[in-house]
């Protein structure tokens, strides 16, 4: 493993302060919304914004994301769990889970030889865009190592060669444990063990270059046109011990045609990619993103 010191890094755009977000889910019933906003409401918290979806309104499952302003919330925080477990989870039975929004998710990204996803998310992480702290990048190559210099994050590579990764893994478990909330695989061209996803014990987003679940594995912009697409896409999902069948967040494509060649379309692809996953990342770092077997409600 070798760290490339950074220098000192852009200063991102203010999150609100004293806002908090909750997403709420489980067994749908009479009551909930009412409850859950009573709770906020003799708290002394004003809702800016709640969404709510149940997928049957006759014992179905439901859920809620609430953006609520709550004055001094770092204080209040501690008391308003408290009332918001003895309603949410004791008189109804549901799982929830509350964030602060003036506190960005730490994000590791761990990228190989393609640098394009992860230029555009250090560059929106420059500009304020997505709410987060990019607290590292690793690399098993480094190529990259001087473009995320320059944007001042620290830059650390750890090669991964040969068919046992076990020791790569474990370094790389060593850098993100107690360090991270989420690890975005910005094109990481590594399988990642099931040893590695539970051990790493935060969520794991990957970009999968293709539109899934067509075209797995290597090669897919080779087999779409040899296939004679006229759409190609890419994937963003969380990774799950099934390679690239965990839940989606976001897709997206782009028309292609006769006349391009496989690398035409990798070129046009690699724009799709950027999108596709930087709107995946944004989503989960504002907790748009609630995870319900293999499916995701986006909110």
């Amino acid at each position: 493993m070798t760290l490339v010191e950074p220098r000192p890094a852009a200063t991102s755009a203010k999150l609100p302060s004293d806002e908090g977000v909750l997403l709420v889910e489980g067994e749908d019933q009479p009551g909930l919304i009412q409850a859950i906003t009573t709770v906020l409401h003799e708290s002394g918290a004003n809702i800016v914004s709640l969404d709510q979806y149940s997928d049957n309104p006759e014992g179905g499952h439901f859920f809620q994301r609430t953006v609520f302003h709550l004055p001094d919330f770092t204080a209040a925080r501690e008391d308003l769990e408290a009332k918001l477990d003895k309603v949410i989870s004791d008189d109804f039975g549901l799982t929830w889970r509350l964030n602060d929004r003036s506190v960005p998710k730490r994000v590791a990204i761990l990228a190989s030889t393609s640098d394009h996803c992860l230029l555009d998310l250090l560059w929106r992480h420059r500009r304020g865009e997505i709410p987060m702290t990019v607290s590292m990048v690793i690399s098993n190559h480094t190529n990259v190592a001087n473009d995320v210099r320059s944007f001042g994050i620290p830059f650390f590579h750890v090669p991964s060669q040969g068919a046992d990764k076990s020791a790569a893994e474990a370094e790389i478990v060593r850098l993100l444990r107690g360090n991270v909330d989420l690890v975005v695989l910005a094109r990481y061209m590594q399988i990642l063990s099931p040893s590695f996803l539970e051990n790493v014990e935060v969520p794991v987003i990957n970009i999968h270059h293709s539109f899934l679940p067509a075209f797995i594995g290597a090669g897919p912009y080779k087999k779409a046109k040899e296939r004679g697409v006229k759409l190609i896409g890419a994937t963003a999902h969380y990774v799950t011990e099934d390679l690239d069948e965990g839940p989606i967040i976001e897709q997206d494509v782009a028309r292609v045609d006769h006349s391009m060649t496989a690398a035409d379309m990798q070129r046009k692809g690699a724009n799709v990619e950027r999108a596709v996953l930087s709107r995946a990342v944004t989503w989960h770092c504002e907790d748009r993103v609630i995870r319900h077997g293999r499916e995701t409600v986006i909110f």
